[in-house]
């Protein structure tokens, strides 16, 4: 560590609070497409993507000339103030390209759990009804609500404070542990109708009282699990029944990171409403909710919004990122860039018996690490220090999962095939180095 890198740690040892958790030691000075450089000129492949905000890349050429353009017209003026035409074209192009029912109508935030408060606010309003159900191992953020719908305890809401009521938890499908001790197929999906029908609606809350599902098509921090491929089926159809709002959580998993653009669009279901946020600006704070216009009219004017929501220089910037998507057929190399990794943590797998799981969709998946695989005890401190090694050694990659056992990928989609690669042997090094 160099002698400015150490003066940085003291001065974020004393400006910033303890509870800022940082997940490496190093200060990034610039960063272009999949790269990354720290203020000792140290090089870093990028692995992480900003924790899923760098779907198109660091400083994407088009995005940087759009924000410029942008900053010589107009950097704020509050939407409710006096509207301007990158928000509304932005909301015309969420509304073509997001899979919710029906015709559509979308507004703008600042952040996924904001996208997510207002979902559910928007939902109860609708519905009437004030309850809402959630899942094991989901996160849908940090604020009150989101802290409540969010699942994993430490570090996200351990002597945080009172939660919201309302909020009823239900078990998710998580193949590979299980919580009905099934094995799949020949659990006969019973996680879906059946579970919700003869159990959940019995124990827990009257579908009556429910105005909103809300799911993440696949767990985001919860270690990156996704269901079978029939589960959100089975919750649409639940939703249906019961006249409940289906909020579907692609704040990860959107903009091309799954193989599709959309990771819904892998179950073959529509939404009611979906959030958005991460990879919807390219780097610029912007959260996104969409859905069917019935629902979304619910509210009475001045009901939602926020002051700096839908922000000009980010719905420019968001404007960009769909448009980059499409011409570079980001969701095609999503596909590619996840049949090739999930190829080489297959042969990992092979090699190391610490990686009891490979999971995931397109180029969202993750390594669930173990003690043994007879077992499957947790290897929490492992992934920790391969996670650690791997940045020691120019590799940004994030461990993941309540049980904190997980490594997952959330590398730039316009990565190149030797970055690809050479990101890879390192973390393959990890595994030897650190498991034998």
């Amino acid at each position: 560590m160099s002698d400015f890198t150490e003066k940085m740690t003291l001065r974020r040892q004393t400006a910033l609070p303890r509870g800022l958790g940082n997940l490496t030691p190093f200060f990034v000075s610039h960063a272009e497409g999949a790269m990354m450089w720290d203020v000792d000129g140290r090089e870093y492949i990028d692995f992480a993507g900003g924790i899923g905000v760098n779907n198109i890349g660091h400083r994407h050429p088009a995005i940087v000339a759009s924000i410029k353009s942008q900053v010589d017209r107009v950097i704020h003026s509050c939407a409710h103030v006096m509207l301007y035409e990158p928000y509304l074209a932005l909301a015309e192009e969420l509304n073509r390209i997001i899979p919710c029912r029906g015709s559509k109508k979308s507004f703008f935030l600042n952040s996924g759990a904001e996208a997510v408060e207002n979902a559910v606010k928007i939902a109860r309003y609708h519905t009437g009804r004030p309850g809402v159900v959630c899942f094991e191992g989901a996160f849908h953020g940090r604020t009150l609500l989101g802290m409540t719908l969010t699942s994993k305890v430490m570090p996200y809401k351990f002597k945080l404070g009172a939660l919201t009521s309302g909020v009823y938890r239900a078990h998710y499908p998580y193949c590979y542990r299980c919580p009905w001790g099934k094995a799949y197929p020949s659990c006969n999906l019973y996680c879906g109708e059946d579970y919700f029908e003869t159990n959940f609606f019995k124990y827990h809350v009257a579908p009556e009282e429910v105005g909103a599902i809300i799911i993440e098509p696949i767990l985001g921090e919860g270690g990156f699990i996704n269901p079978p491929v029939e589960y959100l089926g089975h919750i649409r159809r639940i939703c249906d029944r019961h006249g409940i709002v289906m909020i579907v959580d692609e704040v990860q998993s959107g903009f091309a990171r799954t193989g599709k653009l959309f990771a819904c669009e892998n179950f073959q279901i529509e939404a009611d409403i979906i959030t958005t946020a991460k990879s919807l600006a390219g780097g610029l704070p912007l959260s996104g909710v969409t859905g069917t216009a019935e629902i979304m009219d619910s509210v009475h004017p001045g009901g939602v919004g926020s002051t700096y929501g839908g922000n000009p220089l980010a719905c420019q910037a968001a404007l960009e990122v769909i448009h980059i998507i499409e011409a570079e057929d980001l969701v095609g190399r999503s596909a590619e860039i996840g049949e090739k990794v999930r190829g080489r943590f297959e042969e990992l797998k092979e090699k190391y018996e610490i990686i009891g799981d490979v999971r995931g969709l397109g180029a969202m998946l993750a390594l669930e690490l173990v003690k043994d695989r007879r077992s499957k005890t947790p290897a929490a401190e492992e992934a920790k220090k391969i996670s650690a090694y791997c940045h020691q050694n120019g590799l940004i990659i994030l461990d993941c999962g309540t049980l904190g056992n997980n490594l997952r990928t959330l590398m730039p989609l316009i990565i190149t095939e030797d970055q690809l690669e050479k990101g890879l042997a390192i973390l393959e090094d990890a595994f030897v180095n650190i498991s034998g």
